[in-house]
């Protein structure tokens, strides 16, 4: 496996450094590749867009740039980014989402926030600098909570009001200011399905490039409370045994993951018994 090393330059690409070319919200992918060299699409950026450095890919100086999806040849595959992540299993998600997060930061951050001014770079570190008011802007990061909520030896499923993909999911949000991760999931368990709970404990976290969201996965246990589904949020949930879980996420995504490491968790200890 190719290692992808996270990382920093100033320095612009050279001919032949490799690029993560992407259009919109979409892949450009070249012949089966998910990367290619500079020279190969440096005629297709879009005017006025460098490549912007995202590490090491292979040991090698790895870059991310958009292009013009109307000038690009009929030759290459345009995918998008949440088909890569979700259906395709060659894709080098990791790589792929902090490609996309850092160049939406680019994207959004070429003028001060604060004064307007167009800002440069960060002479040390992974930021745009505005030098009228001394501040840096850094890729912005929203933590959000997942949670998988156990009732006995059942879970609970919804099934987003939002989403096509016919998965039945985990309840997610944002933070807000002044929450603690823990509070966090409480209301937003509280406010989607009028449920409250405890025993909230921490399993693991995976960024979520769509856009910038840095997902963090609990367990928790049912304590009080009748199903009240927030209709603008969900269009169905249930408790599911390991058993008879209906379509759920891939393993690539931190719920798929959540979902299994309880559907396992539940079924080993009814084995127990």
């Amino acid at each position: 496996m190719t290692t992808w090393l996270p990382g920093w330059l100033t320095t612009p690409p050279g001919s032949d450094d490799l690029v993560l070319a992407i259009t919109g919200n979409s892949v450009v992918r070249s012949e089966g590749h998910w990367l290619v060299r500079w020279q190969e699409v440096e005629s297709f950026a879009i005017t006025g867009c460098a490549p912007v450095s995202l590490g090491q890919w292979g040991g090698e100086p790895l870059y991310v740039v958009e292009l013009d999806a109307d000038r690009l040849p009929e030759t290459v595959e345009i995918i998008p980014l949440r088909d890569a992540i979700l259906i395709m299993e060659d894709a080098p998600a990791e790589m792929l989402g902090t490609g996309f997060q850092v160049w939406q930061w680019w994207r959004d951050h070429r003028y001060c926030g604060r004064c307007g001014d167009v800002t440069g770079l960060h002479p040390l570190e992974r930021a745009k600098w505005c030098e009228a008011c001394g501040i840096p802007w850094y890729p912005r990061v929203a933590p959000c909570v997942i949670v998988v909520i156990r009732r006995e030896n059942r879970m609970l499923l919804a099934r987003s009001s939002r989403v096509k993909r016919h998965f039945y999911s985990l309840i997610a949000g944002f933070v807000e200011p002044g929450e603690s991760l823990e509070q966090a999931v409480v209301r937003e368990v509280k406010e989607e399905t009028g449920l409250d709970v405890t025993n909230i404990r921490y399993r693991s976290s995976q960024p979520w490039p769509f856009p910038h969201q840095l997902m963090v996965g609990f367990f928790a246990d049912y304590r009080s409370g009748d199903l009240v589904l927030q209709e603008d949020e969900l269009a169905d949930a249930d408790w599911y045994g390991p058993e008879d879980l209906p379509p759920i996420p891939p393993a690539t995504t931190i719920a798929g993951r959540l979902i299994r490491d309880m559907a396992r968790e539940l079924s080993q200890q009814r084995e127990d018994q």
